[in-house]
């Protein structure tokens, strides 16, 4: 009850019908996995560099059907040396990039009203709302479901009082999923949405 007063609270103060989609009613056995890469940890003030995401219905992973953008930077951006280490884009890699309204415009009509998956996903979600508020006047209306969330309360389940490592290295390996070699957006969903089906599925 609580969640269809939000719904209906969010939809009244939507600035742009365009996002509508939003409010749709919940395909069945359907979410979206997602990841974002960013110029660093602070939504404040940090940018979106790459988002990837996969459609997961049933226990199936729509690879066919995944989202990847690169967002273009500013004139005046130069990668830093350490996050480029970690997520390996250049900054010859974003010269082809979309502009970050496109993005987040092409990122909702891909997600539409199904649940979001991810691990960290509060920080991900924040990065997406620092640019859709701009644009719609609300935040992303989706329902959250965190995997880290998920695996813990699996774990504590079977093991009570235990020190459960929420590491998303640590989950992959006690899972037994495999790892991707590449470390970027679209990546990192397909390997969250395995740990999202596997805990599914009680492991």
């Amino acid at each position: 009850m609580f969640r269809n007063l939000y719904l209906e609270i969010q939809k009244y103060r939507l600035k742009d019908n365009k996002f509508i989609c939003l409010f749709d009613n919940e395909p069945v056995d359907e979410v979206v996995v997602f990841d974002t890469e960013t110029t660093g940890l602070d939504p404040n003030k940090d940018n979106i560099l790459s988002i990837g995401a996969v459609k997961v219905v049933g226990n199936k992973i729509l690879s066919s059907e995944s989202f990847e953008v690169f967002v273009k930077q500013s004139d005046n951006y130069e990668g830093r040396s350490e996050s480029i280490k970690i997520h390996k884009i250049r900054d010859c890699d974003l010269k082809n990039g979309i502009l970050i309204n496109e993005a987040i415009d092409k990122f909702i009509n891909f997600i539409g009203s199904r649940p979001l998956v991810g691990y960290y996903l509060e920080f991900d979600i924040s990065m997406i709302n620092k640019y859709f508020k701009k644009m719609s006047g609300i935040s992303l209306p989706n329902r959250e479901i965190e995997v880290s969330a998920l695996y813990h309360d699996m774990k504590i389940g079977r093991i009570p009082q235990s020190n459960v490592d929420l590491r998303l290295s640590s989950i992959i390996a006690d899972l037994k999923i495999p790892t991707l070699t590449n470390h970027d957006a679209l990546s990192d969903a397909v390997m969250t949405a395995m740990i999202y089906l596997k805990l599914k599925n009680n492991y």
